[in-house]
Formats: structure tokens, sequence, C-alpha cells
């Protein structure tokens, strides 16, 4: 008969031991750290007993992972107790406690290293690459100069083309699920579509449409066009017809995003259709609702809740492609910071645009986690 002794789990004692020696590890990057950010504070102003108040406050922080490494290797060694006396209840459950506690320096332990590490990036070279990204001054005289242009011009462009990607997105998966004979060759154009938006780079979409469909004077024959079936065009002289076909480039942006990722939303609504049971097609379909009714009522809104977070990832893409619109000569916030880096020798303006797109999108993200996690609890409670 197999000996209760077998099924206890391992040792806890190296892992408890591994874990205080990673919190002297951290301790020691704590004195470097604090040292290095001594010495370059000391160049730019004298000391002050603050600074040092900072500084063992960062080194008791890390000293502080020592208390989780310090349980896990007392735990560990009376779980060790327990195995001689045999008492299998005791060991499972303080060795279980043991490894809880060590991993707890492990991962604190990490987390203080990272921020560490940042804080000595910043100081490192007497703070000079401090003072290249966040040069207070220079961070605080332009800030609003950059987020006017971020507002006027990368928001507007992502939310219009926000707005009509999720349209355009979901005409285009429908065509692409066109049922039938008669719906291949829509299909065929559809996908078609996806396979080419989806190959080319935004960056080569917004060139083709920015500069080619202007250059070509499509505009001044299609507005025109268009304008006179509603009003008379015989009396309007060749510049004021000109003047009325030219389109600003914000819109030209705002076609070749949504032509770009219109491409990559219907493949998402795609897998999110796809996921719904074919059942319930058939269902709706023998109640007498037509394809697009049971699209309408039954497919799309199951499937739009299940594609949330994929749409946010391709609209976080889409929010930063905006930066790309300054190939077209459209000043957006990182063209301004640009010009505002050449002038004073300083990428503090760049760091701005960084932290606004940041800013912007950690909302996003947050709120399709609530989104989720509310869809979630809405089908385990009607499970």
């Amino acid at each position: 008969m197999t000996s209760p002794q077998t099924h206890l789990p391992k040792p806890a004692d190296g892992l408890a031991i591994a874990a205080l020696i990673f919190a002297a590890i951290c301790v020691a990057a704590a004195f470097a750290t604090t040292s290095l950010v001594r010495n370059a504070v000391a160049g730019i102003e004298q000391s002050h007993p603050v600074h040092e108040v900072i500084y063992w406050i960062v080194i008791l922080a890390a000293a502080a992972l020592f208390w989780p490494a310090v349980q896990g290797l007392l735990l560990a060694r009376k779980a060790a107790g327990a195995r001689e006396q045999k008492d299998a209840v005791t060991v499972r459950i303080d060795t279980a406690a043991s490894r809880d506690r060590s991993s707890l320096t492990f991962g604190w332990g990490v987390f203080v290293l990272l921020v560490l590490g940042f804080i000595a990036f910043i100081f490192m070279n007497n703070t000079a690459v401090g003072k290249t990204f966040f040069l207070l001054p220079l961070l605080l005289q332009k800030w609003p100069q950059v987020f006017l242009k971020f507002v006027t011009v990368n928001i507007f462009v992502f939310v219009v083309a926000e707005i009509l990607v999720l349209v355009w997105g979901l005409v285009v998966a429908l065509a692409r699920m066109m049922p039938g004979p008669a719906g291949r060759p829509i299909r065929a154009l559809a996908t078609l579509y996806c396979d080419i938006f989806r190959g080319l780079p935004a960056i080569v979409t917004l060139y083709l449409i920015g500069f080619g469909i202007p250059t070509s004077g499509l505009p001044e024959i299609v507005i025109p066009w268009f304008y006179g079936l509603f009003a008379d065009t015989s009396d309007m002289t060749v510049q004021q017809l000109r003047d009325m076909s030219r389109i600003p480039v914000a819109w030209w942006c705002i076609l070749a995003l949504t032509l770009t990722y219109g491409a990559y939303v219907a493949e998402v609504y795609r897998a999110g259709i796809e996921s719904i049971h074919w059942s319930q097609v058939s269902a709706a379909r023998s109640l007498g609702l037509s394809y697009l009714q049971t699209m309408r009522h039954v497919v799309v809104p199951q499937a739009i809740r299940r594609v949330i977070a994929p749409l946010l990832n391709d609209f976080i893409g889409l929010q930063k492609d905006t930066a790309l619109v300054q190939i077209l000569g459209l000043v957006d916030a990182f063209n301004a910071s640009r010009g505002i880096a050449a002038n004073a020798f300083n990428l503090s303006a760049v760091t701005i645009v960084a932290i606004l797109f940041v800013l912007i999108t950690i909302p996003q993200a947050r709120l399709v986690d609530h989104l989720v996690e509310r869809d979630n609890q809405r089908m385990k409670a009607g499970g």
C-alpha cells in the first residue's frame, strides 16, 4: 500500500530562500538607484532634507519585500516540522501558505525593479535622459498647443472614422456572408475588398487616396455634377467650381482610415456572427424572418457583444494611426510636436503626444473590461 508521505507536496524551503535572495537584490537595486538620483540632483541643486526622506522611503519600500519572504521561510520550516511528525494536513496547509508568501515577494519585487529601472533611466547621465524627454518648463509651456491639435485633428479624425468603420465593417461582413448562389458575386467582392485593404499598409492607403484622388481631378467632376442635380451651376465660374469641389484633407484621411480599418472590423464582425450557433438562424428563418431580419434581430446583437474586446484592439490601432495623417500635410498633434522639438532641440513635446494617446486609450480599455465582465455576469445569471 502506498504511504501517505508520497502524496505530500514538495518542501517550499528552496522557494523561500530564493525569495529572500530576491528581496536582497531589490534592496541593493534601491540603494544603487537612490545613489544615482542623489548624485544627479546634487549636480543640479543643493540637497534638501526632503530628498533624503524620499530616498529612505524608496529603500524601506524595497526592504518591505523581506516581510513576506521571511514569512514564507518560517512557514516552510513549520511544514518541515509537521512532515517529521507525519501531520499531512498541516504540511499541505503550511507549504501552500509558504509558497503564496514567497510568490508575493517575487511579484512585488518585479514591480519594484521595473519602477527603479525607470527612475534610473530618467536620471542617467546626470539627468540628461530625463531632460531630453521630460523637460518640465517645456512641457508646461507647449502642452496647450499640442493638446489643441490633438483634440481638433486627431480626436476628430478618430471619432468620425470610428463611427464610419463600425457601420461600413458590418455592411462588408454581412456582404461576405450573403447566402445562396445569388450572393456569390457579392461575397467575392467583399472578400476581395478585405484581402486588398488588409494587405495594404495604412500609410500607403493614405498616400494613394489623399494625393491620388485630388490629383486625378475626380472631385472636380463628381462634386459639381452632384451639386448640379439640385441647383443651377451654369452661372458659376471655373474657380468657383474648383473651390466648391475642394475637399478638406481631414476627410481624405477619414476615408482612407475607414477603408483600411473597415476590412479588419468586417473580419471581427464575421467571426462574431459565425460564433452564433446555426440553430438560432434556422429557428429565426423557420419563423418567417428574412436573412436581413434574422441578422438584425437575432444574430448581430449577440455577435457584437462577443466581439467588443477585438473591436477595441482595432480602434486603438485606428486611434494611433491618426498620427499618420501628417504625411498629407495635415498638422496634427504629432506634426506640431515635431516642429516644437526641432526648434527646442528637445523631445519633451513628443512626450506630450505619447501621454495624450495613452491617456485616451486607458479609459477605452477599462470600459471594455467593464462591458465584458458585465456580459459574463449576465450569462452566468442566465445559466
